[in-house]
């Protein structure tokens, strides 16, 4: 081991509590100790963060961490904080005085580390302020937002590459949780990283059980799927604004901890919302997209989409929030025809020009794929970021009950002919209606009880009948027509089908039944059952960090995760020796909390 990274690996006991390197971070930390650029992919919660905080505080000067959100910073900063580290951030939420005392100290080099948004850091002054400083290295977090076909682009990110052309010397590192190929080479070349590194770690989550639910009644199944839950912190992610004050109105009124999070909410409410989400437990926002990038808080213990994303990328980006502290989480969402629909509507009805539909058609269509699949949740997702998983993950739902095919190509050669038939202008509910030979006022006023397709589906049920609807859509079979009243029409991929010259099999949708209480089934990384007096202590050691981060006014778990708090209860220290033994409890933290540790320890036992 070089003497640098011995030096690191010394810092990374001292002062994080961490006895060893993760991964690819001591490859990472050692390429910027040397002056190197690097490009991270490491998925939320694999340790990123370190891979620049560690040369920071090694390298002389001081590190610009760019990062898009307020609250990102802050967090962060809470937590260097905490470490002792001398870290501090610069945004809008400061006062002027507080902004004063962070340019100042960038300019003494008396900061280890400073957060800075993309548009403060591309103005004149601070670019001034950094030809005047001394600098350690520069660090482009969540560099997935320079990408313009990406779910979270931010148009100032673009222009980082200025960072090199000015101070070529100083070492850069991009980081992501979320790229695929494209992606990726479209961060190395806007942000000019040719010569970089690439660090690209396993995108896996192996602590995240992934579920997909067939959309029927989605607040009967929602309510039900959180009483499975309670207690527990968690997100819930839906498309519209409307929908999130709806949701958020009725789990309050059946008596969940919820808070809505919008961007049409007025930005006092929305900071408000956002810091109980961090500070108190048990939490539950439901959210548009607008909210969770960034977000560092270690215990969501789920992530629940009531609404089909955008995109495989966006999936993942946003389930990834779930479990950053390495205990099981689920990700869960409900998906119906009505979801595959309405994005493919918005797609083709967006005024966005036609390479950029043929991207987000593509991205759809993969998400579509990861939905129908039959194969594991885990191998289809990874499979989407060009990684191979070796065989079924055993923790999905399709491994915990595999799902079954059926020979539809009959099937689906009476929709599409009905659809056909009637004139490529009606939805599901009246195609159904003449499969089945329903008989109704719309249905004889159109003639459609004379059409050959009348009545020729009844081997079938209306559920199975949406089913292969619902496939087909996804399947690119059928599509919206968006120049009538939103009805199903034949793509061109659907004739060789109608025509007979390819089978087709499709998902068998299991049969609906109420939801009952399941057992969560435990993951590779499961926390140690507790004992009834490991738990006693656990509960008071998580008392005691809670009062402690009310007195400071910062989010419990900066100041321990449950991960470090449950190690002490099942191996309680007897000396502060002992307790800087424990995983995740460095010097500044045994120095600021070891002796509460030590008392609550000795008021329990």
């Amino acid at each position: 081991m070089s003497d640098a990274l011995a030096a690191a690996l010394q810092q990374l006991k001292s002062v994080f509590g961490y006895d060893h390197f993760r991964g690819q971070q001591a490859e990472i930390i050692g390429q910027l100790l040397a002056g190197g650029d690097a490009l991270v992919l490491m998925p939320t919660g694999g340790g990123k963060s370190l891979c620049y905080q560690l040369p920071a505080l090694l390298r002389e000067g001081t590190a610009i961490v760019v990062s898009p959100l307020i609250a990102l910073m802050q967090d962060q900063v809470s937590a260097l904080q905490q470490l002792g580290v001398r870290a501090a951030c610069l945004n809008s939420s400061l006062s002027a005085d507080a902004a004063r005392e962070a340019e100042q100290a960038l300019l003494a080099g008396t900061i280890d580390l400073l957060y800075v948004a993309p548009e403060r850091l591309l103005t004149g002054r601070f670019m001034d302020l950094l030809q005047r400083s001394r600098l350690a290295l520069f660090a482009i977090d969540e560099a997935h937002c320079v990408s313009q076909w990406g779910h979270d682009f931010r148009p100032e990110y673009r222009e980082l590459a200025c960072l090199h052309e000015r101070w070529p010397e100083v070492p850069r590192i991009a980081l992501t949780a979320t790229a695929d190929a494209p992606t990726r080479q479209e961060i190395i070349e806007q942000l000019a990283l040719q010569s970089a590194r690439q660090y690209i770690s396993s995108f896996d989550r192996p602590n995240i059980d992934y579920q997909i639910e067939l959309k029927h009644d989605g607040r009967r199944q929602l309510l039900a799927y959180l009483r499975e839950h309670t207690g527990e912190c968690g997100i819930i992610y839906a498309l519209s604004r409307k929908r999130v004050d709806e949701t958020a109105a009725l789990l309050q009124v059946e008596g969940f901890p919820a808070l809505p999070y919008h961007a049409g909410l007025d930005a006092a409410t929305r900071a408000q919302h956002q810091e109980r989400f961090l500070r108190e437990d048990g939490i539950i926002m439901v959210a548009t997209i607008a909210f969770g990038m960034g977000i560092d808080k270690p215990d969501v213990r789920f992530v629940a989409h009531l609404d089909l994303p955008r995109s495989l990328e966006g999936y993942y980006q946003e389930t990834g929030r779930a479990g950053r502290d390495g205990e099981p989480a689920q990700a869960w969402m409900l998906y119906g025809l009505a979801d595959v629909v309405g994005q493919r509507r918005l797609i083709d009805g967006s005024e966005s020009g036609e390479a950029r539909k043929r991207i987000e058609r593509s991205k759809l269509d993969a998400l579509l794929g990861f939905c129908e699949s039959l194969q594991c949740r885990r191998v289809s997702l990874l499979a989407y970021f060009g990684e191979t998983y070796p065989g079924a993950c055993g923790r999905c739902d399709n491994c915990r009950q595999p799902p079954q095919s059926w020979d539809a190509t009959e099937a689906a050669q009476m929709a599409l002919s009905c659809v056909w038939r009637t004139g490529q202008r009606f939805g599901v509910s009246h195609l159904i209606d003449v499969l089945l030979g329903k008989t109704s006022e719309r249905v004889e006023q159109l003639g459609h009880d004379r059409l050959t397709t009348f009545g020729i589906g009844s081997a079938l049920d209306a559920q199975r009948w949406r089913s292969v609807f619902r496939q087909l859509v996804a399947s690119g079979y059928l599509c919206t027509d968006l120049e009538g009243y939103g009805g199903l029409r034949l793509s061109e991929s659907a004739r060789p089908l109608l025509r007979g010259e390819q089978p087709l099999r499709l998902r068998l949708d299991p049969p609906r039944q109420s939801r009952g209480r399941q057992r969560r089934t435990p993951s590779a990384t499961a926390p140690i059952d507790l004992s009834t007096e490991q738990q006693r202590l656990f509960e008071a050691l998580r008392a005691m960090r809670a009062r402690l981060a009310g007195e400071q006014s910062v989010p419990a778990y900066v100041i321990f995760h449950d991960s470090t708090l449950r190690e002490i209860a099942l191996n309680p220290p007897a000396s502060l020796g002992d307790l800087a033994d424990i995983s995740g409890v460095g010097s500044g933290k045994l120095e600021r909390y070891g002796q509460a540790v030590l008392e609550t320890l000795q008021d329990v036992l």
